[in-house]
């Protein structure tokens, strides 16, 4: 009898994406022994998902579902894709937005109403699940319902529930009266051992307390969550739930991220022929971008959100003396308009050997993983991140500040041991990330022996999804029992 689970989430890959979390969500359910389970995955229909994949969805059935004072339309739509079933809800009101997320009020009533509907969907389409298995605070309340209006009858009965947080920072907060307006719940959930956060209602809070286990996506970062400093006002509820808590570092999608097999790069390569081959791909990166023509010179890479999470306030304090050393910079991403800004003038004032292109093109960072030396990230927190995990996947040696995934992820070089596969360091400090930058230009020119053996120490690394699926397996067979 296979074991049956259902993956619920606001995005996943290759349907609607923002982030890191519609990677897991789409690549997870992949990797699981198909002989075992039957994973299943449930999102919103989006009008602002690509026509390809509107077109291909199968109508399955409609019905009208309570949701607090309101009568709601609900309808199912599915997808059998890559082996794997997904199911689609489907509310124009609610989800015809032209982007996934808009303004927090909003987006609390949508997936409200999204977290009912994923389990009034269940009988409909007869899928009872041993587990249900949640994806940051748009389904906090489907742990929250499974023991309010849905604990009653045989067919929801023993349905258990797992909260996987992937960044803790959004928690889907409103004050508690709307929340309670929203939600339809009584008074009895908004204590402050439940969803009440001081004044506010909380999704987050609600999935955290009533799921029977809580997930993270590191190790590190769920020790760091029962601290002060990272908990985001919620490490007091973690320590409580500490023997519940566990963190399961993320995969890659080791087919996509293939520097082998990657037709998106100008030249693919492989363990053995990186060192000739990476210079290739440098230098085509180069001519693309205007930057000055030079296989040797040193190239460090930053792809992802412009924002202070990223430690880019530190990079602020000190790229213009980075930008005196023997290096060129590659940039690719969107933010804040200070760091957008602040990336645009080092372009301009440093045009060959800087390169800003504030947008997002998927194209343009497998190029950058593929072309550059080093990766710098140094993230003030990162609950898994993936760009070191793809880094190290093209022989591109991530400099990392020593937080979350990042600890987990990247061993520091020893240059005595000729161990490790990456650079780090441990204080949110400027001066701290430019002297292991520095450090990291000194072995790229001066020991370029060791700087090769720890780029194929890299490339050899298994953070394929492969490991991290198993470890969700287990987590599975202990909750079912």
């Amino acid at each position: 009898m296979k074991k049956k689970i259902l993956f619920a989430a606001s995005e996943c890959v290759p349907f609607i994406k923002t982030g890191g979390l519609a990677d897991v969500v789409g690549s997870l359910p992949k990797y699981f022994d198909k002989e075992k389970y039957d994973c299943r995955v449930i999102l919103p229909k989006y009008m602002c998902m690509d026509e390809k994949w509107k077109s291909q969805l199968e109508y399955v059935d409609h019905f009208y579902m309570d949701l607090s004072w309101r009568n709601q339309y609900v309808g199912i739509f599915k997808l059998d894709y890559e082996g794997v079933t997904f199911y689609f809800v489907d509310n124009e009101y609610y989800f015809n937005g032209p982007t996934p997320y808009s303004d927090i009020r909003y987006d609390l009533e949508k997936f409200a109403f999204f977290s009912r509907a994923v389990l009034s969907i269940l009988p409909i389409i007869d899928f009872r699940p041993d587990v249900i298995h949640c994806h940051d605070w748009q389904t906090g309340l489907i742990p929250v319902y499974l023991k309010d209006s849905f604990s009653q009858g045989d067919f929801f009965r023993g349905i258990k529930s797992i909260m996987t947080i992937h960044n803790l920072k959004f928690q889907g907060v409103w004050d508690v009266k709307t929340v309670q307006d929203i939600a339809g719940l009584s008074d009895y959930y908004f204590t402050s051992d439940k969803l009440k956060d001081y004044d506010d209602g909380n999704l987050l809070k609600g999935g955290i307390v009533y799921a029977d286990v809580v997930t993270t996506v590191s190790d590190t970062y769920a020790e760091e969550i029962k601290t002060a400093f990272y908990g985001e006002g919620l490490d007091g509820l973690l320590n409580a739930r500490s023997n519940d808590l566990l963190g399961i570092v993320n995969g890659l999608d080791y087919n996509e991220y293939d520097p082998m097999n990657d037709p998106l790069i100008y030249k693919n390569f492989d363990v053995k022929t990186f060192r000739k081959d990476k210079k290739a791909n440098k230098v085509a990166l180069q001519k693309e971008l205007g930057l000055k023509v030079d296989a040797s010179k040193m190239m460090i890479g930053m792809v992802g959100r412009l924002t202070d999470q990223k430690g880019l306030d530190l990079v602020a304090c000190v790229l213009e003396e980075m930008c005196q050393d023997e290096v060129q910079f590659v940039v690719l991403g969107t933010g804040e308009e200070r760091y957008e800004n602040m990336f645009r003038h080092f372009d301009w004032k440093y045009a060959d050997d800087f390169s800003a292109n504030i947008y997002y093109s998927n194209e343009l960072s497998h190029k950058i993983y593929a072309a550059c030396d080093a990766f710098l990230m140094p993230s003030l927190f990162e609950p898994c991140g993936l760009s070191q995990l793809m880094s190290l996947r093209y022989g591109t040696l991530p400099i990392v500040r020593e937080t979350g995934g990042l600890k987990d992820t990247v061993e520091p070089y020893n240059e005595y041991e000729e161990t490790g596969t990456g650079f780090s360091f441990i204080n949110y400090n400027a001066h701290e990330m430019m002297n292991t930058v520095r450090y990291a230009e000194h072995i790229f020119y001066d020991k370029k022996r060791s700087w090769n053996y720890m780029a194929a120490r890299a490339m050899k690394q298994d953070f394929s999804w492969n490991a991290s699926a198993k470890k969700y397996e287990q987590l599975y067979d202990r909750l079912i029992g």
